[in-house]
C-alpha cells in the first residue's frame, strides 16, 4: 500500500511584487511633487521683483514699468519729479504739499530708511509692499498678516467699513488684495484699514503714512485692469505733486563728509552729490521752491537712462504669451503624462498571460481584415495573402522557401496550365491600387491554390474550366 501522497510547500514568495507596489506608490509621488516644485518655481520666476531694472520706474515702458502710471499723472495735470536718490527725493518732499511715492522700499539702505519718518505734515508717503524691516525702521504700527498666491481685486469697503482716504471711496475693485496687514500688539495709534486690509492709512495729518500692499495697479501691464488706473491716480494725485524715488537697485550705504556747505553733509551714492548742486541731482519741476530746479525730461545731467527710456528687448515667443500661459502648458504636459502612466497596465516589462477565452480563427482574420479595410492597406493585405499562398504552394512543388520567384512560377505555371508570366504576376505582381484589384487577387490566389495544393477537406478538385490564361497549344 502506497504513502498517502502529501501537498508540497508553497514556494517562498520573491521580492519582486512588493518592489512593483512601492514603485507604483513613489513613482506617482514624485511627479506631483515635481508638479508642485515646478508650479512653485515658474510662479516665483512670474513674479515681478523690485531689483530688476525699470521696476515701477516712471521712465521705463516694460511690463513691470511705471511709465504709463506717470503718464496719466500727468494727463491730470499733476507734476512728476523723479529723484534716483534718497536724500534729493526727502528734500524734494519737504517743498510744498507733496506725495513721497516709493515703490520699491526692499531697495532702502537700513541706514537712510529711518529718514522717511521725520516728513512734514503736508507731505503724504506712499510705500508699496515694504519689507517688515522697513515697516519697523519707519516706525509704522502695522505688520504683515499673511499673503495671497496673487494680487485679488477687492473694494474699498471689503470689510463693511468706508475707506478712510476719501478719493478712494467711490471707487470699484483694484488689484491691491495681496499682502495684507494688521495693526502691531502695542500700537499707540489707530490705524484705519481698506481693500481687505490691503492697505493702510497710518495717523498722520492732514494725509498720513499709506502702505499698498501689492504693486500690481501701478504697473504697466495691469494698470488698466479693473479700477487699478483710477486707484493709482487718486492715491498719488492729490496733492498736485508727486516725488518719485526711483532705484533700480539696492542702495549703497551714505557717505559723510565735512558738512562745509551748510547742506546735509552726506549722499547715497559714495562721491555723489546731496541733489542740490553740480551733476549727478535728480530732475526736479522747475519750481524755485524745489531743490532739483529743472523739469523733469527723463534725461538727468550727469546721468545714464538710456535704458529706460528703451523698451523691453523683445523676444518673438516668450514676448508673444503672458507668463501664466507657459506656466499652465507645463502643467498640462506633466498631467498628460500623469495621465499616460495611470492607463499602463504595468510598470514593468511585459508578461505572457493566457487568453481567457478562446478565439476563433475565423473570427481572427475577419477581424484582422477589418484592421486592413479600415487603415487602406491594400498593401499589407496583398502581401500577406501572397505569404500565405506561397507557403502551402512551395511543400506541394517540392520548391525550398527561398526558391527564386521565376522557377516559383513556372511550377505552378506547369502543374496549373496557366501563362507563366500571369501566374507570376499574380505572385509576385505589384500592388493592388483599388478594392476591386485586391479582392480580384485573393480569388485568383484561392484558385492556384486550390489547383496545385488542394485541402483534405476540400475533396477533389473540380473540373478545370476554360481560362483565358491558359498556355496556348494546351491540349486541356
Amino acid at each position: 500500500m502506497s504513502a498517502p501522497a502529501t501537498a508540497a510547500p508553497p514556494a517562498p514568495r520573491t521580492a519582486a511584487a512588493p518592489r512593483r507596489r512601492r514603485h507604483r506608490l513613489l513613482i506617482p509621488l514624485g511627479l506631483a511633487a515635481l508638479l508642485l516644485t515646478t508650479t512653485l518655481v515658474t510662479h516665483a520666476v512670474d513674479q515681478p521683483d523690485p531689483g530688476d531694472r525699470g521696476f515701477l520706474s516712471p521712465v521705463a515702458t516694460g511690463d513691470d514699468g511705471g511709465s504709463r502710471l506717470a503718464d496719466a499723472l500727468r494727463e491730470r495735470g499733476v507734476t512728476v519729479q523723479r529723484e534716483t536718490e534718497t536724500l534729493p527725493a526727502l528734500l524734494a518732499a519737504r517743498s510744498g504739499a507733496t506725495t513721497l511715492f516709493v515703490p520699491a522700499p526692499a531697495l532702502l539702505h537700513p541706514d537712510t530708511v529711518g529718514a522717511l519718518d521725520p516728513l512734514p505734515s503736508t507731505t503724504r508717503l506712499v510705500l508699496v509692499d515694504p519689507p517688515r524691516r522697513v515697516l519697523e525702521a519707519v516706525g509704522l504700527p502695522v505688520e504683515p498678516a499673511g499673503r495671497r498666491w496673487a494680487a485679488q481685486a477687492v473694494g474699498p469697503d471689503a470689510r463693511g467699513l468706508p475707506c478712510p482716504l476719501p478719493e478712494l471711496r467711490q471707487l470699484g475693485r483694484a488689484a491691491v488684495g495681496l499682502q495684507r496687514y494688521a495693526a502691531t500688539p502695542d500700537a499707540s495709534a489707530s490705524v484705519r484699514f481698506c481693500f481687505a486690509d490691503g492697505l493702510a492709512l497710518l495717523p498722520r495729518v492732514p494725509d498720513g503714512t499709506v502702505v499698498v500692499g501689492a504693486s500690481d495697479p501701478f504697473r504697466n501691464d495691469r494698470i488698466d485692469e479693473w479700477d487699478n488706473r483710477a486707484f493709482a491716480t487718486a492715491l498719488l494725485g492729490g496733492p498736485g505733486r508727486v516725488v518719485w524715488l526711483d532705484l533700480d537697485s539696492p542702495e549703497p550705504p551714505p557717505v559723510f563728509g565735512n558738512g562745509s556747505t551748510g547742506r546735509p553733509a552726506w549722499s547715497p551714492t559714495p562721491g555723489g552729490s546731496t541733489g542740490n548742486d553740480g551733476p549727478g541731482r535728480g530732475t526736479g519741476t522747475g519750481d524755485p521752491a524745489d531743490p532739483g530746479g529743472e523739469p523733469d525730461d527723463g534725461d538727468s545731467e550727469g546721468r545714464d537712462d538710456s535704458w529706460a527710456d528703451r523698451p523691453d528687448p523683445p523676444n518673438p515667443l516668450w514676448s508673444a504669451f503672458p507668463g501664466w500661459l507657459w506656466a499652465l502648458l507645463a502643467q498640462l504636459a506633466v498631467a498628460a503624462l500623469l495621465a499616460a502612466l495611470w492607463r499602463a497596465r504595468r510598470l514593468g516589462p511585459p508578461a505572457p498571460e493566457p487568453l481567457p477565452v478562446t478565439v476563433r480563427s475565423a473570427e481572427t482574420v475577419l477581424g484582422r481584415a477589418r484592421l486592413y479595410e479600415k487603415a487602406g492597406a491594400r498593401d499589407a493585405a496583398a502581401r500577406t495573402l501572397r505569404a500565405a499562398a506561397l507557403d502551402r504552394l512551395t511543400p506541394r512543388l517540392h520548391l525550398p522557401p527561398t526558391a527564386p520567384p521565376a522557377d516559383v512560377a513556372a511550377a505552378v505555371a506547369a502543374r496549373t496550365g496557366d501563362d507563366p508570366r500571369w501566374t507570376d504576376e499574380v505572385l509576385h505582381g505589384g500592388e493592388p491600387e483599388t478594392d476591386g484589384e485586391l479582392v480580384d487577387l485573393a480569388r485568383a490566389l484561392d484558385r492556384l491554390t486550390r489547383a496545385v495544393a488542394p485541402h483534405a477537406a476540400d475533396g477533389p478538385p473540380p473540373p478545370a474550366a476554360p481560362h483565358p490564361h491558359r498556355a496556348e497549344g494546351d491540349p486541356r
